[in-house]
Formats: C-alpha cells, structure tokens, sequence
C-alpha cells in the first residue's frame, strides 16, 4: 500500500514538472504542433500557367539555377495587386512604399511592436493549466481586442454600404 502511494506520488511530480516549461522565455500562444513529417501546405506555391509570347525573341537565355518565366512571384504579385507597378525593381516599388508611408513611419517600429506583445502576452498567458495542459489560450488573451465580424458587417449594412461577401455566422 505505501509502495503504491509512493509510486502515484512519483508519477505525479513528475508529470507536474514535465508540464512546467518549455525552455523559452516567450509565452506560448498558439501551441500547434504537426505530428507528421510531411509537406507545409502554405510553403506551396502553384507555378504560373505556361505561355507562348508573341515573339520568340523575348525569351531569356536560360542560366543554370536562375529564374524562368512560371516561377511564382509572390511579391510582385502583391505590390500589382495593390496597384504598383509591375516590375519596378527587386520586389520593391518605391510609389507603393512612399504611399505606405505618407504618415511618417516609426523607426525601429517592429522592436517595439515586438517588445509590447511580448509583455502583454506574459501578463496575460499567466494560466498554470492552460500552460500545463497545453492549451492554445492566443485567442482568449486577445479576446477584448479582437473585432466582432458580425457586428461590424451589421453595422455597414444599416449604413446602407455594400457589403459583397460576409463571413458565416458563427456556430453556437
């Protein structure tokens, strides 16, 4: 009987102390771990169609481990998208950044982004079982920051703005 107290004791502690960190300073947030080793869906990029231009003449001459024309651009393709120019040097279109920019920009802004998240999530990640258990708390320590979709989409539509898509309801 007192070996068996012992030994669920052990087992206790032991398992009490397993859940006491993870050897980070950081909170952890979002505790999402893949258990296979296989692909990262979001680093696939599908590559461009395939084209024939108009004149055979364009074709850039092809260099062992350089570019070619289906190659995804993600980046140029956001800065077209938002209304850049295309092809305006490596990935960066200076319209776009002094439009981004018009405000003023914060020196060393990330830094401090950074800094501030990080004490607010020490101070709001401070839940033993939460942390012990594993338990993904990101959205309950942004929870009064965080935008009730529904409410905004309700609140455009009686100001008669159109409203094209909207988010599902949510389930209950």
């Amino acid at each position: 009987m007192m070996q068996t107290a012992r030994i669920i004791l052990a087992v206790t502690c032991a398992a009490l102390l397993a859940g006491c960190g993870n050897g980070s300073d950081t909170p952890q947030l979002m505790n999402i771990r893949s258990t296979t080793a296989g692909p990262d869906e979001f680093g696939i990029l599908p590559p461009k169609p395939l084209e024939m231009p108009t004149d055979l003449a364009q074709l850039p001459e092809p260099t062992p481990g350089g570019t070619n024309r289906t190659d995804p651009t993600p980046e140029a393709d956001a800065i077209l998208a938002l209304g850049g120019r295309p092809g305006a040097g490596a990935g960066l279109d200076g319209g776009l950044l002094a439009h981004a920019g018009r405000y003023g920009v914060a020196s060393g802004i990330r830094q401090t982004v950074a800094a501030e998240d990080l004490q607010w999530r020490r101070d709001n990640n401070g839940r033993v079982l939460e942390r012990l258990f594993n338990v993904n708390v990101y959205y309950r320590a942004y929870e009064n920051q965080s935008l009730d979709q529904h409410a905004e989409l309700w609140r455009w539509r009686q100001r008669g703005v159109r409203t094209p898509s909207a988010p599902p309801p949510p389930a209950e």
